[in-house]
């Protein structure tokens, strides 16, 4: 009898152990994103989905934890097998054997395979039919549910192809006219390198003026100047040529300065005016055209589509020809400077990211530039133009993320086409002595280091 309760006990306690243990979740793998080329998914905790709680992989271009494949094909395998028990209990349920055939007539393969065996009479529960018919045609049922489980993930890769570009200049044999793709962090905004022979972000290039805002001096140094919102400040200033740019921003409660950005600029050659600018918008459509251009206070009017241009009747020197369907233009003044404006928004990721606390009332809607100068002579001056002159030194400090440059108050104009920054130098005529005349920056730069990023050094 003891040796009968304690085997009982013993079973007892092995179906107690297999309950606890088949109760308790299973706890969720935490992955993080290894690419730094998404800073804002690069080593962001993320946990496992419920249906993969141990078997996933970060997806740095969504943020987001993806399943992997081979984990869930197992399960569907182990599920197969349990219905079989039941066929001996319902055994009692064979008498009847004229109804099921009716019932099992739909499907035509099945009825003849099943009438031997009297395991058939388990067709009146709806349930079990539809799990033992997969059996017979074991591949085709192995490969059917492995789609419905990984239908999920396929979205992420729904993303559009990066830009294809290739460098323009033929004294570049070993580069010219092959192709690259443009890089993940700027998928349609990028051009090749000739020297490196590698292709490169738009904004990262000498001459760029992108988001908040950060310039990329002729020097290859990047850095911020925030300036201040509703206000105008001189970038470019030397004898024949006059750059000022007009902030928007937004004032962040936590900080002592504005979030800004550039929405406009007003630049000045010869006797001639020129408008670039970003009209405000608050829903966001890529196909929408928000630009807005002027010329001699009269307004310019481009055709849509990528390749339509532009060409002043009473200076044909000047053109502008669209890079893209809407919002993206390449402004070229011949022998002077070439400038390539796009409008584009702060996104809600954008916003997230850095706290910008946009609000649907307002995408705040501005430019990326980049700008190149053909003519610019030693003594030029302005936020971005003073890194393209012969004596410049860089005062930016390198040793922090956010290397910022100050001078407001001398870089500061009282409207968006004043000359009277404190740094000004425009006459409105070219002046004797260009030291750079018709040179190209970004193409005659070279960095020690080889690679881009933060610290890289350049000379011309």
């Amino acid at each position: 009898m003891a040796a009968r309760a304690i085997a009982s006990m013993s079973v007892c306690l092995l179906l107690f152990t297999a309950m606890v243990v088949e109760g308790v979740p299973t706890k969720q793998k935490k992955v993080k994103c290894q690419d730094k080329t998404y800073p804002e998914c690069y080593h962001v905790d993320l946990y496992c989905p419920t249906s993969c709680p141990r078997d996933c992989i970060p997806d740095c271009a969504t943020c987001q934890p993806v399943c992997t494949v081979p984990a869930p094909p197992p399960p569907p395998a182990p599920t197969v097998p349990t219905p079989s028990p039941p066929p001996p209990p319902a055994s009692t349920t064979s008498p009847p054997p004229p109804p099921p055939p009716p019932k099992y007539s739909p499907p035509p393969p099945p009825p003849p395979k099943r009438s031997p065996p009297p395991q058939i009479s388990l067709s009146p529960p709806p349930p079990p039919p539809t799990v033992r018919t997969p059996p017979p045609p074991s591949p085709a049922t192995t490969t059917s549910p492995p789609p419905s489980l990984f239908s999920p993930p396929p979205p992420p890769t729904s993303e559009s192809a990066p830009k294809k570009v290739k460098c323009p200049l033929k004294n570049y044999q070993f580069c010219y006219g092959i192709e690259h793709s443009c890089p993940a962090g700027c998928p349609d905004q990028c051009q090749v390198d000739c020297v490196t022979c590698s292709p490169v972000c738009d904004c990262n290039r000498p001459g760029a003026v992108c988001q908040d805002p950060r310039f990329v001096g002729g020097d290859g140094i990047a850095f911020y100047f925030h300036g201040q919102k509703e206000r105008d400040f001189c970038i470019v200033s030397d004898s024949n040529l006059h750059i000022n740019a007009h902030f928007i921003g937004k004032r962040n409660e936590n900080m002592k300065r504005d979030f800004t950005w550039v929405q406009s600029l007003g630049i000045l050659f010869d006797n001639h005016k020129l408008f670039v600018g970003a009209r405000k918008t608050s829903t966001w459509d890529d196909s929408v055209d928000r630009l807005s251009l002027a010329f001699d206070g009269e307004p310019v009017y481009v055709l849509d589509g990528e390749g339509t241009k532009w060409q002043s009747m009473t200076s044909p020197n000047v053109s502008i020809t669209r890079t893209r369907d809407a919002n993206s233009v390449q402004i070229d003044v011949h022998g002077n400077f070439e400038i390539k404006a796009t409008v584009v928004p702060i996104t809600e990721k954008d916003s997230r990211i850095h706290n910008y606390g946009i609000t649907q009332e307002d995408c705040f809607a501005h430019l990326d530039l980049g700008f190149k100068f053909y003519t610019l002579s030693g003594e030029v001056n302005g936020v971005l133009g003073q890194t393209y002159a012969g004596s410049y030194v860089s005062k930016v400090n390198m040793g922090v993320a956010m290397p910022v440059l100050g001078g407001q108050k001398e870089f500061s104009s009282s409207n968006l086409f004043a000359t009277d920054c404190a740094v000004a130098r425009f006459t409105g005529q070219f002046a004797e002595g260009h030291s750079y005349e018709n040179l190209d920056y970004s193409n005659y730069l070279s960095c020690g280091s080889g690679i881009d990023g933060r610290g890289v050094v350049c000379k011309r």
